[in-house]
């Protein structure tokens, strides 16, 4: 294998033609340095904050301004006013759309969502309630045994217990309430 000098290999670029861009590339290409900040942070004053839509639809404002880029050119007191209002019209365009479209949703992670005939979720999931149970007070615990274990209206549940529907109702609520904070702090430790 013989050395190559390095002079002979690949083209020599002393001797290709330079590309000289347009005035008018120029010209753009200091618009977008100039106003893309502002350009952005208008446009998420208008799309209230959504800043990753904001960001496209500035790139798309900078498409349209590089497809009239000869037009633009030949008046630049003229850029800034067109670029906020292709950019406003561009905000409008996306959120028509985004509202001509149905919602986005994202799926559940299946590998989370318990299924009906697993028993040992059962099982933890009667442990906690059990356990968040004793966290909470013997009134709150015995309107709720009353309502949702022996399955007694709010007027059955004021009868057995001694106290107005009114408490009953009341302390359902504060319990429920009560319950769903034991449960949370018991799940974190």
């Amino acid at each position: 294998m013989s050395a190559v000098p390095n002079e002979s290999v690949g083209p020599c670029l002393s001797d290709s033609p330079t590309v000289e861009p347009s005035a008018a590339a120029v010209l753009l290409n200091q618009v977008v340095e100039e106003y893309r900040r502002p350009l952005h942070r208008f446009l998420t004053r208008l799309l209230l904050g959504q800043q990753e839509l904001a960001e496209d639809l500035v790139q798309e404002t900078f498409l349209r301004a590089w497809r009239h880029a000869e037009t633009l050119a030949a008046d630049p007191s003229k850029i800034a006013p067109w670029l906020y209002t292709v950019a406003r019209h561009v905000a409008i365009d996306a959120m028509r759309a985004r509202q001509a479209r149905p919602p986005e949703v994202s799926l559940p992670d299946l590998n989370r969502v318990p299924t009906s005939d697993d028993e040992m979720d059962r099982v933890v999931n009667v442990h906690a309630v059990r356990l968040a149970l004793t966290k909470i007070s013997p009134e709150h615990r015995a309107v709720l045994h009353e309502m949702y274990y022996r399955s007694a209206s709010v007027a059955e549940a004021a009868v057995r217990l001694g106290i107005p529907e009114g408490t009953v109702k009341s302390r359902a609520f504060y319990a429920v309430r009560a319950l769903h904070a034991a449960l949370g702090s018991s799940e974190s430790s």
